[in-house]
């Protein structure tokens, strides 16, 4: 069982162009698409999609759209009334794949933060993996995915998930800060410097680079980074070694949703007992399958080639000793 979290759900809408956008003209749409969305939500859609045991913990009402929407679409959920809407995401995408979003912040949970951490321990209890993914809403604390993952600890034990943690920014900060035991986080490369330091662009452009860039968080009470770098792959660091893998070659139409995706793909390979190289690959595969669909569609693993992956190990060596 993978249970997700997401604290800021969304509708999503994507809009097709025919044309590259341009600012300040008018433009005409091929197709829209509306999905359920959020970090959290996309993972467990994929892992329901592929016939996967998952539950998506959200805010919202019953009768909210993203609530219908992930009943229509079969993926269980359990949710959190908190009498408001939830937000509406837009994603602009042109025949190249670019995409220009925008994101609405969402309703402030501030009276409700005490209701949330009650509801993810409960629904934790039992799981194999907790995913904790997207962004704050209003309302919320910095430190609030170190509340959860703190209380999913100790409430819950010997028996307590392991903890996989899909964020950014200050929350994603003040979560490492904290120092919780962390078995899984998959950032960018963006997400990544944010927290290490470093430039990107040089993370994305070299395999080594970003085996070193990630090995930084292990120091800080994570067990494994699944590094995602766009067209460039992706790197899996942990202290047993480290292993990277390019992107297979895709036409892309959407990157919305591709991180999810291949989170997703890591936990659906790690469920069925796979290693870290065929975990990497299974990811990466996800990731890309992801990018070469439409909007925010999420593939299934028969819709995903891990055989087209290539995985190499790719140990940092050993530092120099000082005289």
């Amino acid at each position: 069982m993978i249970v997700t979290v997401t604290a800021n759900p969304s509708l999503d809408r994507t809009i097709e162009l025919g044309a590259p956008l341009t600012v300040g003209g008018v433009q005409r749409s091929v197709r829209t698409t509306d999905e359920p969305g959020g970090k959290g939500v996309n993972v467990s859609r994929a892992v329901a999609a592929s016939g996967g045991a998952t539950v998506a913990v959200l805010p919202g009402s019953l009768d909210d759209p993203v609530l219908v929407a992930l009943r229509e679409r079969g993926v269980p959920a359990v949710n959190l009334s908190i009498g408001e809407r939830l937000r509406a995401n837009v994603t602009l995408t042109d025949p190249a794949g670019t995409t220009t979003k925008v994101n609405e912040p969402g309703p402030d949970l501030s009276a409700h933060a005490d209701e949330l951490t009650a509801l993810v321990v409960e629904q934790a209890a039992g799981a194999d993996w907790l995913v904790l993914a997207g962004s704050l809403p209003p309302g919320l604390p910095d430190d609030s995915l170190a509340v959860l993952v703190r209380a999913v600890q100790e409430q819950l034990g010997a028996s307590a998930p392991r903890v996989a943690v899909d964020s950014s920014g200050r929350p994603f900060a003040a979560l490492l800060e904290a120092g919780v035991p962390l078995d899984l986080v998959k950032p960018n490369a963006e997400e990544l410097v944010e927290v290490v330091g470093g430039d990107a662009a040089a993370v994305e452009a070299d395999h080594a680079t970003a085996v070193a860039a990630a090995r930084q968080l292990l120091a800080r009470g994570v067990r494994a980074v699944l590094l995602t770098l766009g067209a460039a792959g992706a790197v899996l660091v942990t202290d047993e070694g480290a292993w990277a893998a390019d992107a297979p070659r895709i036409t892309p139409l959407s990157t919305v949703g591709a991180g999810d995706s291949s989170l997703a793909g890591y936990l659906l390979a790690d469920t069925r007992g796979a290693g870290p190289a065929d975990r990497l690959a299974q990811a990466v595969a996800s990731g890309a399958a992801a990018a070469a669909l439409p909007g925010s569609v999420v593939p299934s693993l028969d819709q995903t080639s891990p055989d087209r992956v290539t995985v190499v190990r790719v140990d940092e060596p050993a530092p120099p000793a000082v005289a």
